[in-house]
């Protein structure tokens, strides 16, 4: 019995630091914040907590959660989504009503902040209205001053053949000035059947639709409309010839032919021109040239003037001199 009782004595103060080391652990873990361990029951070890672990994921799905930044699988949605309304925009013919759509909501709020165009002002018009200026540039009652691109507005008007320069300004927070350099119509084209309005530079500014153009000088041929001005300028100095001219025909893009109102033919030679038509003048002031009866004046030649007879003057001129051949020597003619 002592002796077991000096065991006992011995065995009990390790017990009583172990129960202590146990306290401390448990305290020092709630004072960070871990769960509370659960008790072993006697001598028996206490049973681990079960954890549910996720099947391994193939390699590259885990390489993407490494690799990949967080949330760019929403950027990527999204740019996904964009492209898809954008695709269905252009693939269904909407994009020009988006972004026309897109337009006028910004344009209708700059407008509501105070920047709506109240004022225009339009110098160097003349054959265009102030309507057909605005609506040339783009201007119209939803246009904001504030989005108002001035160069864009600039570079639409002188795409117009009207409009040979522009200048936009815009004053904020309501004011547009626009200053045009008009082009003037110049004499009428034909071309393949078709009958056009050319500037002195030979633009072509509109078909001939109205009768307001009628009494411009008429050019026709390939490249008459760039040649125009030259030629038509030097025919004005011979107003004799000018003033039966009807039509200046460009032949071969080298030379020039004029058909009076009469319906004479007149072929011009390539070089001299104006010496040519020097010649016609003076032959229609001494002999009434362009009132005789021929069809056709031919002057390609530099040293002979060729002329061709209607076929009445040349039967007319064909029995004249059967006469004269029939009549006896020595009688007067």
């Amino acid at each position: 019995m002592d002796g077991a009782g000096r065991l006992a004595e011995k065995l009990r103060p390790q017990a009583d630091l172990k129960a202590a080391a146990v306290g401390a652990v448990v305290l020092l873990r709630e004072y960070l914040g871990f769960e509370r361990a659960a008790k072993p029951l006697e001598n028996k070890p206490a049973k681990r907590p079960v954890v549910d672990r996720e099947p391994p994921r193939p390699g590259i799905v885990a390489w993407i959660e490494r690799n990949v930044p967080r949330r760019a699988g929403l950027a990527a949605t999204v740019l996904l989504l964009a492209g898809s309304t954008y695709y269905g925009i252009v693939k269904g013919g909407h994009f020009d009503d988006f972004v026309t759509a897109v337009s006028d909501t910004r344009n209708a709020l700059a407008n509501s902040a105070g920047f709506r165009i109240t004022t225009v002002a339009i110098n160097g018009r003349k054959q265009l209205s102030q309507d057909e200026v605005l609506a040339i540039g783009g201007v119209n009652g939803r246009s904001s001053l504030l989005f108002l691109d001035a160069t864009a507005v600039r570079d639409r008007l002188k795409a117009n053949p009207w409009i040979a320069d522009a200048t936009v300004i815009k004053y904020y927070p309501g004011s547009l000035q626009i200053d045009i350099v008009e082009r003037s119509a110049y004499a009428l084209w034909q071309q393949n059947g078709k009958l056009s309005v050319i500037a002195e530079d030979g633009a072509v500014l509109e078909p001939y639709v109205t009768r307001r153009f009628v009494s411009l000088p008429l050019v026709v041929g390939k490249g008459a409309e760039t040649h125009a001005h030259d030629f038509l300028a030097l025919l004005a100095r011979y107003p004799q010839v000018n003033a039966v001219t009807r039509a200046a025909i460009y032949v071969g893009e080298r030379r020039w032919n004029l058909r009076t109102r009469d319906g004479l033919d007149i072929r011009l030679p390539e070089n001299d021109v104006g010496n040519a038509l020097a010649t016609l003048s003076r032959l229609d002031k001494e002999d009434h040239l362009f009132s005789r009866d021929i069809v056709a004046i031919d002057m390609r030649l530099s040293d002979r003037l060729t002329v061709q007879l209607s076929d009445d003057a040349a039967k007319a001129r064909e029995e004249q001199l059967k006469k004269a051949t029939k009549k006896k020597p020595g009688e007067a003619a």
